[in-house]
């Protein structure tokens, strides 16, 4: 009961983005290992991703949530949904400031993107158990908005439907003098990957075995429809 599953989108190996991702975190969710980071001039970069590192490199289609079935049957789902999902096209990815975090968003909307996330939350919310207090607690439900909260009462996760966004967590919440280091640095960094067409070929299983274990990615299911 303490596992948790999550359904994501990851760059596929091949993507520069998925080198230069996992390089930028220190560590690859593919296959667990750690990696050197960058220097960045004045910053620990090392504690700036800390936690964005125990995700992986992911933009979150379903929030990670415990589940009350056999994992086998979880994955099945998962497997279906994939199956009658066509692939389809990522909008161009930049970094932006979102709310004090660095991200990677697209730079286009999207509504088959969109529709996908949705698809992942409504189809899958049958397994996942409620939060625990604590988990709840962690939400600070008292600083959301009331569709926010009722979100997060309905789907155990606020940034649900027409409050999610895509994006790609580089960085705790910064200062000013901070993004102000790290955004040439990332722009720098990630240059080789954001100018490249990438299409939406799979959905990422990621599993955590135990609360504070770092996420792996457990599957890539293609995209089949």
């Amino acid at each position: 009961m303490s596992a948790r599953i999550a359904l994501y989108w990851a760059p596929e190996l091949d993507d520069p983005l998925h080198q230069l991702g996992s390089a930028w975190l220190g560590r690859d969710a593919e296959t667990g290992a750690t990696l050197p980071q960058p220097e960045v001039a004045g910053l620990d970069l090392a504690e700036i991703t800390a936690e964005a590192r125990g995700y992986g490199l992911h933009a979150t289609l379903k929030a990670p949530f415990r589940f009350d079935a056999p994992y086998a049957e979880v994955r099945a789902a998962c497997m279906a949904l994939a199956a009658r999902t066509r692939g389809f096209e990522l909008p161009p990815l930049a970094p932006v400031d979102l709310g004090g975090f660095i991200a990677l968003r697209e730079t286009l909307p999207s509504v088959v993107l969109n529709g996908f996330a949705d698809a992942c939350v409504g189809e899958l919310d049958r397994f996942r158990l409620p939060p625990t207090e604590a988990e709840y607690a962690r939400r600070r439900p008292e600083r959301l908005t009331p569709r926010q909260r009722e979100m997060l009462d309905a789907w155990g996760y606020h940034y649900v439907f027409e409050e999610w966004m895509f994006h790609v967590t580089l960085s705790r919440r910064v200062s000013e003098a901070e993004r102000a280091t790290l955004m040439p640095a990332i722009e720098a960094h990630f240059a080789p990957a954001l100018v490249r067409p990438r299409f939406v070929r799979a959905l990422c299983l990621f599993t955590q075995a135990a609360p504070g274990a770092p996420f792996l990615v457990a599957e890539r299911l293609p995209l089949l429809g």
